[in-house]
């Protein structure tokens, strides 16, 4: 009963969560109309990682109750990733990038090798979407237009995943990619923060 409970708690909450997670960053982006110290490459990466994992639980019928918030992240993601290319002058490039993803995850599809050997690379995927907004923090030392609050609770939804992956299905390659993807949400936070109380120092 205890473990249900928990179980319940940690799904519900980590999917309040997400259903919400990337809302500040887009309401940031909206507002300041730069994208200046958000990292592309990183959100790239990240969209295709999210891809990939939700892939894989589908095809290997995992509860959907433990993956149900990366389909609203998918959809978070793709709409800050339209406002980057439109505040950049790029959206024209938007139905190329649509095709990759949806035309990859059709391909992903086909085999149990290929979906397995592509969640093999998932947690490699999203650690460089991290290390790669890392990366950009690092260049412009400006944290300024970034959310802390979506890191934060990016950070917790990997912690709560952490749990109900142990309590389900303990799949090693979905642990592992939680526990890696903490580490580096936290460190992102960190970094943030970090930006932030200097920048407003300086000021």
């Amino acid at each position: 009963m205890a473990r249900e409970w928990l179980l319940d708690s940690l799904n519900l909450s980590t999917l309040l969560a997400c259903t919400v997670l990337k809302l500040p960053q887009i309401a940031l982006l909206t507002r300041t109309k730069s994208p200046k110290g958000i990292s592309v490459r990183g959100l790239i990466l990240e969209l295709s990682g999210y891809i990939v994992f939700t892939t894989y639980e589908m095809y290997h019928e995992y509860p959907f109750a433990t993956y149900l918030e990366y389909p609203i992240l998918i959809v978070q993601d793709t709409v800050l990733f339209l406002l980057i290319l439109h505040y950049n002058g790029n959206l024209r490039q938007s139905l190329i990038y649509s095709l990759i993803f949806v035309g990859g995850s059709q391909l992903l599809m086909l085999k149990s090798w290929i979906i397995d050997s592509a969640m093999s690379l998932c947690t490699f995927i999203s650690a460089s979407s991290r290390f790669a907004q890392l990366q950009c923090l690092w260049q412009t030392k400006d944290a300024g237009q970034v959310s802390a609050l979506t890191w934060a609770m990016s950070t917790y939804t990997c912690m709560a995943r952490i749990l109900t992956t142990l309590l389900t299905s303990g799949d090693l390659k979905v642990l592992l990619r939680f526990v890696v993807m903490t580490t580096l949400n936290g460190w992102v936070l960190a970094t943030v923060v970090f930006y932030k109380q200097n920048g407003q120092k300086l000021k």
